[in-house]
């Protein structure tokens, strides 16, 4: 409902003058001399439109509502007694008359001291605000508003989205009349209910199973040096080291939690790298347990009791690993005038073409030259004599030989001379211990 209304006034008189003034919605009876109330609703054409009724008040007017029961009667009648007849006609006063108002303006109503009193049209229950507004009374009459969260748009209070005005830093969630902040996984909400603090995840419970690292709204887990992080993110698992490559160490490699370790077999040292194995020198150690008759023979990764060489007939024994054949003894005309005695070793898996022994004629002879050959013990073909000169020759390893192997060669020497017409030879009975590893 509307209403309009205008200001009610007083006559006032200035003292000291001759003539009074009269304030705006009254006029000066020159008869009487007092103020007198001026009636707008017939001196004012059309002072009300629309379907609204002029109503005269003391020193001004309303406009009602025609339909408005509240002031139907007795507003409705220009003629009413409520208000105080003009006063008699007397001598002019030097101050205003001011008369006790039998009716109070709208929004006011007379108190018990007859004066005029606000209306308290919330308390009364006297207000037209509808149920989403709230009633807020003010001097004189009282005003629609709406509860914090709402917003008034054309008499109606809307929910206002404060989600939609960024109220919350991260997540929110609009309530009728209201908002809730809630805050991403990895931040907790501050007391102001609106910003969000990054959580120390490390620091509250460490939800790694060994090096926890905060970062911005979440964590990170790392593994110490020995370990790998695992698909979930979060717990470590041994690294096996030795599965990356056969490299890490010459023999073997054993995994351990986050490390690893090289060992060696029998007969080697681990050397200061911790990878390297070192053959043991068992013979210069005297770690070995052969008899005072038999020599120490080392080899990589371990040693040989060799017994002393005996020659067998018709051979007669030189010196301690040299047979000779007597050229005298009949036996020994299809026989090697020599035998000598050698012993080498060698790594397995060595590799191929290697020059592994050298052999040579220790006298030379006018008009002879000479002959070098495997005479026996190369079946598999793994050697061959190569003539490096005309009393010389390299025994040379073709085919990688596995170890543990014993290799026992005739490496022959003949000797011919056409000047004299003579043919012989000398072998060296070449013994090869091939060792089990590589190093």
């Amino acid at each position: 409902r509307i209403l309009t209304a205008f200001t009610l006034t007083i006559c006032l008189s200035s003292p000291g003058k001759a003539q009074q003034q009269c304030t705006n919605g009254f006029d000066l009876d020159r008869a009487s001399g007092q103020c007198l109330d001026i009636d707008e609703c017939r001196t004012i054409p059309e002072a009300c439109r629309g379907d609204m009724v002029c109503v005269n008040q003391n020193g001004g007017y309303l406009c009602v509502p025609r339909t408005n029961p509240v002031y139907r009667s007795p507003y409705l009648n220009p003629y009413s007694n409520i208000y105080p007849p003009p006063p008699a006609p007397g001598p002019v006063s030097n101050y205003p008359t001011v008369t006790r108002p039998l009716m109070c303006r709208f929004g006011y109503q007379l108190d018990e001291n007859n004066q005029c009193a606000d209306v308290d049209e919330c308390a009364s229950d006297s207000h037209q605000c509808n149920p989403t507004q709230i009633c807020i009374n003010t001097e004189g009459g009282y005003t629609c508003s709406c509860t914090e969260g709402y917003w008034l748009l054309e008499g109606q209070c809307l929910d206002i989205d404060e989600c939609r005005y960024g109220y919350c830093q991260q997540l929110c969630a609009n309530v009728p009349g209201s908002y809730s902040c809630t805050c991403n996984p990895g931040f907790t909400l501050n007391d102001d209910g609106r910003s969000c603090q990054d959580v120390n995840e490390c620091t509250s419970e460490n939800p790694c199973t060994q090096t926890c690292v905060n970062t911005y709204g979440s964590f990170l887990c790392r593994c110490e040096p020995g370990y790998e992080l695992e698909a979930d993110g979060v717990n470590c698992s041994d690294m096996d080291e030795c599965s990356f490559s056969e490299f890490l160490c010459q023999h073997e490699c054993v995994n351990g939690p986050g490390s690893y370790y090289c060992i060696c077999p029998s007969g080697y040292n681990l050397l200061d790298d911790n990878r390297s194995c070192q053959d043991i020198n068992e013979c210069e150690t005297r770690n070995f347990t052969c008899t005072p008759q038999q020599t120490c023979f080392n080899i990589p990764g371990e040693y040989k009791c060799l017994d002393p060489v005996r020659c067998e007939d018709p051979y007669i024994q030189i010196n301690e690993n040299r047979c000779m054949c007597p050229a005298e003894n009949a036996g020994c005309r299809d026989q090697p005038f020599t035998i000598l005695y050698r012993v080498m070793d060698m790594v397995s898996g060595r590799s191929v073409p290697s020059d592994i022994f050298q052999m040579q004629a220790t006298t030379r002879y006018p008009g002879a030259y000479y002959i070098f050959q495997i005479k026996s013990g190369n079946e598999g073909r793994e050697f061959y004599m190569r003539q490096t000169g005309p009393i010389s020759a390299t025994l040379v390893m073709t085919r990688p030989v596995k170890g543990p192997r014993t290799i026992q060669l005739d490496l022959e020497m003949i000797t011919v001379n056409t000047v004299i017409n003579f043919r012989g030879s000398s072998v060296i009975r070449l013994t090869i211990y091939v060792s089990q590893y590589s190093f």
